[in-house]
């Protein structure tokens, strides 16, 4: 940026990051989008974090020495506090000069007021506070003669109990004190799990905002702002670098052709397919794109009109969903590659879509509305209304019989498509909720036997445990110091996996409600994931690197 002046790219991109980091994901895309942000020669990385309010910031209290300082007649305070910011913005320096003659007049005359009736109270005191403490010096003596008779009494006392003690020694034997009941142990410490003990990967050039595991193998995928996405083969064994001889190694997913000045090709979104050989991308551009597990491009899938933010294979493979900024949803047919049918039923951005089976899904939007659809129908099977702001995230159970959604107005809700009401509405989160997870766990899961729970992370910087029988807080998970973009849990149900703008990787007791392991990072974090194994964790940062690292209790 130049040094006096400040451009209208410069601005833009100064409220694209303040977007960012507000947690205004969606806000932030449209602007970046809309405002052409790629295309400027900005370096992100040497943009501090808060720099929009750090210049507003700067600026107020620019004016407000500008109206000091050439106060001739009247020095400068020490802390110029003396203006409101809307006075700054609105009056200029003659009046604000003015504003703050007035106001010291006001409080030097304050203060000379004090001073004289400081004087008066003293004059007038004097004789009383000097009979007080001729009273107060002839009651300290009493009391200490008091006090020393009582200490005589005690010593006495004293003598005589032990006595008592060692006669009663002498006639039973030795022995100890009657044992009691001790307080309960506080928590065990939380392990800190050291760098050394993580691999970073890096060659991303911008943040990355998803990462996946793919269901087959040791294989990691991950989209970034900088239009690549990579499929990383992560080594067997132990992560960190003190046990890796050599790098994991990667397939650059590029999704431009030599230039990326035309539209943004951002990666907003990834899934792989049930067998771990496809990777769907969900891009800026409005393209979905297939790859092989080889960083291949074997199909792109145009017709949406605007960026896509949701992408999902169905568990038989033979359909691909896609959301879009555009309003709207389709199913490809991935023996084809053909769109199989669009769904226009949102009357705003759609933000997620979710399939409850192989034929029929969930979709949301910035409308408030959520639609249940099924493939040949052209209306839906269902739509709920109740949400009071815009709808984040949908996600059905394991069994596709409860639909869980959250969103703006701070409320997660859980829905069943047998009627129109929601069966929950859960209402403890302070601010937008921002994700929502089930755990795999409960009736039709590989963990039968514990208990279905749903975990839901918010701006507030809190993380809430949810038990759906009886539809109560289980936990409030309050860890983290700042928003909480991603959760995720173990694939036994039994931890909980959280990642926050606070830079910090949680690792939770689901059954404890206590954090187990901590990673700290060198940036937010948008997104992590487990393995199939349950034995390795990944995490993608802002600060364009993505870290995997072991787990074990």
């Amino acid at each position: 940026m130049s040094k006096s002046t400040i451009t209208s790219v410069e601005l833009n991109y100064l409220v694209f990051r303040y977007l960012h980091e507000s947690g205004f994901a969606h806000s932030a895309f449209c602007l970046g989008y809309e405002a052409g942000i790629h295309r400027s020669n900005i370096d992100g990385n040497i943009i501090p974090p808060g720099a929009l309010i750090t210049i507003v910031q700067k600026g107020l209290q620019y004016i407000e020495l500008e109206a000091n300082v050439s106060n001739s007649d009247i020095d400068v305070d020490e802390e110029f506090s003396l203006l409101q910011p809307l006075d700054l913005i609105t009056k200029d320096v003659n009046e604000l000069q003015e504003i703050i003659r007035e106001r010291k007049r006001k409080k030097y005359q304050h203060e000379q007021d004090k001073d004289k009736e400081k004087d008066r109270e003293r004059t007038l005191g004097g004789e009383k506070e000097k009979e007080r403490h001729d009273r107060d010096q002839e009651r300290d003596k009493e009391k200490m003669e008091k006090d020393k008779e009582q200490e005589k009494d005690r010593e006495k006392d004293k003598q005589h109990g032990e006595r008592k003690d060692k006669a009663r020694l002498d006639e039973n034997g030795a022995g100890g004190p009657e044992p009691t009941d001790a307080a309960p142990s506080s928590h065990p410490v939380t392990s800190e799990i050291s760098s050394s003990d993580v691999t970073i990967l890096e060659g991303h050039c911008s943040e990355v905002f998803a990462c996946a595991w793919s269901p087959a193998g040791s294989l990691l995928a991950s989209g970034s702002g900088d239009s690549t996405a990579r499929i990383w083969t992560i080594p067997d064994g132990p992560c960190g670098s003190s046990v890796q001889a050599f790098p994991p190694t990667a397939h650059v997913l590029k999704h431009f052709k030599g230039r990326t000045n035309e539209k943004s090709k951002d990666v907003t979104t990834l899934d792989w397919n049930g067998e771990g050989t496809l990777l769907a991308t969900g891009s800026y551009d409005g393209h979905a794109r297939i790859w092989s597990k080889d960083g291949e491009l074997k199909n792109t899938l145009i017709k949406h009109k605007g960026p896509i933010f949701s992408l999902k294979w169905n568990k038989k493979g033979d359909f691909l969903l896609s959301g879009s900024v555009d309003k709207t949803a389709i199913v490809w047919d991935t023996k084809t590659w053909e769109c199989k049918q669009q769904f226009e039923f949102h009357s705003a951005p759609t933000l997620d879509v979710d399939w409850r089976n192989n034929n029929s899904f969930a979709t949301c939007s910035t409308d408030n509305m959520i639609y249940v659809c099924k493939i040949g129908e052209s209306r839906p099977v269902k739509a709920f209304s109740g949400h009071q702001g815009e709808v984040n995230a949908i996600k059905w159970d394991p069994t596709g019989s409860l639909l869980a959604s959250c969103a703006d107005d701070g409320t997660a809700k859980i829905w069943s498509p047998k009627q129109d009401k929601f069966l929950y509405d859960f209402k403890d989160h302070s601010k937008e909720i921002y994700t929502i997870k089930w755990s795999p766990t409960g009736q039709g899961t590989n963990n039968p036997n514990h208990q279905l729970v749903l975990a839901s992370a918010s701006f507030d910087s809190t993380i809430k445990l949810w038990d759906v029988d009886q539809g109560r807080l289980l936990y409030s998970l309050n860890g983290h110091r700042q928003p909480v973009y991603s959760v995720a849990f173990s694939p036994n149900g039994e931890y909980l996996a959280s990642g926050s703008l606070d830079q910090c990787l949680h690792i939770w007791s689901v059954k404890e409600g206590r954090i187990l392991k901590t990673y700290r990072g060198g940036g937010g974090i948008f997104e992590v994931c487990w393995n199939k194994e349950g034995d390795k964790i990944a995490a993608c940062f802002s600060n364009n690197t993505v870290c995997v690292m072991d787990f074990k209790i």
